[in-house]
């Protein structure tokens, strides 16, 4: 099976793509300097809402009904179709993995929508990802609306461009327990994002194919157990690498 064009161009890093030295809404959003369009708020603020109680994280059909704010909140190195935000350039990139606010700050927006789909990091260090309190309302929520299918590609394209690849592995590996164990986000259209979208945007070329290989084996009736899931990220946060040595 031929990988989509943008997944291709994904790992190419975009190859050939120029870097606007003038564009820098992205990195001064992040910085908290710049409001997101069109909702007009600070990162801080947009954060400060889903801490309180009435917030996001009470109103979910605010964020799924709202489309402008996911390209500020998960910028990547393509145009959505928010026009008032900017495509990610290889500057801001690199300085905002470089400011440790910045990333604290990507790492909230992360966990943010992960409790959007009923999840909820369990362990930053290896990515580890669990149910959260509400989980079967946001998995209905997640099957029924595909276009959160889109959102999550963008997401782990996200992840990866700003150093933070492992929590893919751990996002990718819980909703393949999900599907294996306990038989939970497990439509097509979910299996098609994941197999031809999500679970490429690793570019670590092991790491990817041994994802790969383990989603082929548990779409073939092998059971990924949450055993096997946390076994696999302690060992990529100990070795460096989540695919097994041979012995």
């Amino acid at each position: 099976m031929s990988l989509p064009r943008d997944i291709r161009t994904f790992l190419s890093h975009y190859h050939g793509q120029p870097d606007d030295p003038h564009a820098s809404d992205n990195l001064l959003f992040y910085k908290n300097r710049l409001r997101c369009q069109p909702d007009d708020l600070l990162i801080s603020e947009i954060h400060q809402r889903y801490a309180t109680f009435y917030s996001w994280r009470e109103d979910y059909s605010r964020l799924e009904q709202n489309h402008g704010f996911i390209q500020w909140l998960f910028p990547i190195r393509e145009n959505g179709m928010n026009f008032e935000a900017q495509a990610l350039q290889l500057h801001e990139a690199a300085a905002m993995k470089e400011d440790s606010d910045v990333i604290k700050r990507i790492i909230a927006s992360y966990e943010l929508m992960l409790d959007f789909y009923g999840m909820c990091l369990l362990n930053f260090d290896t990515g580890l990802v669990g149910r959260s309190e509400g989980y079967k309302a946001r998995y209905r929520n997640l099957l029924q609306a595909p276009h959160n299918n889109l959102r999550i590609t963008r997401i782990l394209k996200c992840l990866s461009e700003m150093g933070l690849e492992h929590l893919n592995a751990g996002f990718l590996l819980h909703v393949l327990n999900e599907q294996s164990e306990h038989k939970q986000l497990n439509t097509s259209l979910i299996q098609d994002s994941m197999d031809r979208w999500w679970a490429n945007c690793v570019r670590n070329e092991a790491d990817r194919e041994w994802i790969g290989l383990t989603i082929k084996k548990a779409r073939n009736g092998e059971i990924f157990s949450r055993e096997k899931y946390e076994a696999s990220l302690v060992r990529r946060k100990e070795t460096g690498s989540i695919a097994e040595t041979a012995t």
